[in-house]
């Protein structure tokens, strides 16, 4: 996302958030010299604090964002902050929003145990707080975020993924911390459990159309919004919307040959076939009317609460999320 966007999307929070990086610093930090530094570390690597936003925006679109809403911000970015640093590990990835990342510097050991710690620090924050209902939210959350990252590894060995599946998939991994993010936001300020409910489906629609345009770009884009290079899906040999739509509609030959490219080692010549046999089947179009319709729902349920630059933020985010070219 732009920097113009951003701050678009944020400055109905500015204040609030520069309380919530206050907050977050000093609860990142710890005795132990080596976590010391890695967390110093980590606080260098400027996220987009789209997570803690939008628990902060979902607060103040229903009331007054309280010492609870700030707890739970910071509980979803550790959370988030955690499963960076894992991913990372399982990717093999050498790089993190422009720096070398936690593997890359300290190896593989002490970036899952640097993972398990800013989890377990996250938790411990619910439990000293007596944010036990929080504490539900977020250990559902890594469940689901662990089975999705499973399932998808389960589907990449056999490469038969289908939609229904896929979206299972990016409910788990992606939509979920969304879906946890705007319910812990809501549930800071009230305990009805239709507005909670409200808040947690938008969220959850909000993460499936913000999944599926990231797919999507991957196709058509020069980077996605995560940092991806175009075709790096189809690498890893992830099956993801539009080429799932378009092997539904081919002939089962094209299909073999299709999925005999995908198995091996993809050429920039591969990935060009691959690009117009989605291409030739309307996959993108696809995608992207399926990415509309989950973020039409997410509108319909945000724009029954009372206006205000909160409120008006999470529509434009949503907007803007399935419009993005980059």
């Amino acid at each position: 996302m732009k920097n113009r966007e951003i701050k678009n999307f944020t400055d109905p929070i500015k204040d609030e958030l520069k309380q919530f990086e206050k907050f977050f610093s000093d609860q990142m930090r710890s005795r132990v010299g080596l976590v010391e530094l890695i967390v110093r570390y980590i606080l260098r690597q400027k996220g987009k604090k789209i997570r803690p936003a939008l628990v902060l925006l979902s607060a103040k679109t229903i009331g007054d964002v309280n010492e609870h809403t700030y707890r739970g911000a910071v509980l979803v970015e550790m959370l988030h902050t955690a499963t960076l640093v894992h991913d990372d590990v399982v990717d093999n990835s050498d790089t993190r929003r422009g720096l070398p990342s936690i593997n890359a510097i300290w190896k593989n050991r002490i970036a899952v145990l640097m993972g398990d710690y800013l989890l377990a620090r996250g938790l411990q924050i619910a439990v000293d707080n007596n944010e036990f209902e929080f504490l539900k939210v977020i250990t559902n959350t890594v469940k689901r975020m662990s089975e999705g990252e499973l399932l998808q590894i389960q589907k990449i060995r056999k490469l038969n993924n289908d939609e229904e599946t896929y979206l299972k998939i990016i409910s788990d991994k992606t939509a979920s911390l969304f879906s946890t993010c705007t319910t812990i936001g809501a549930m800071s300020i009230t305990n009805e459990q239709n507005v909670i409910d409200d808040f947690r489906n938008f969220g959850e629609l909000l993460g499936i159309a913000f999944q599926i345009k990231d797919d999507i770009l991957d196709f058509e884009g020069t980077s996605s919004i995560m940092g991806k290079p175009t075709g790096n899906d189809l690498r890893e040999k992830k099956l993801t919307l539009p080429i799932i739509y378009a092997l539904k509609q081919a002939e089962k030959n094209e299909v073999k040959s299709i999925k005999n490219l995908i198995r091996g080692k993809l050429s920039n010549k591969d990935l060009n076939s691959i690009f117009e046999f989605v291409a030739k089947y309307d996959g993108i179009n696809y995608a992207n009317n399926r990415a509309k319709e989950y973020a039409s729902k997410a509108i319909d349920i945000i724009s029954k609460y009372r206006d205000s630059e909160s409120k008006q933020a999470l529509i434009d985010l949503v907007n803007f999320i399935i419009s993005r070219k980059n």
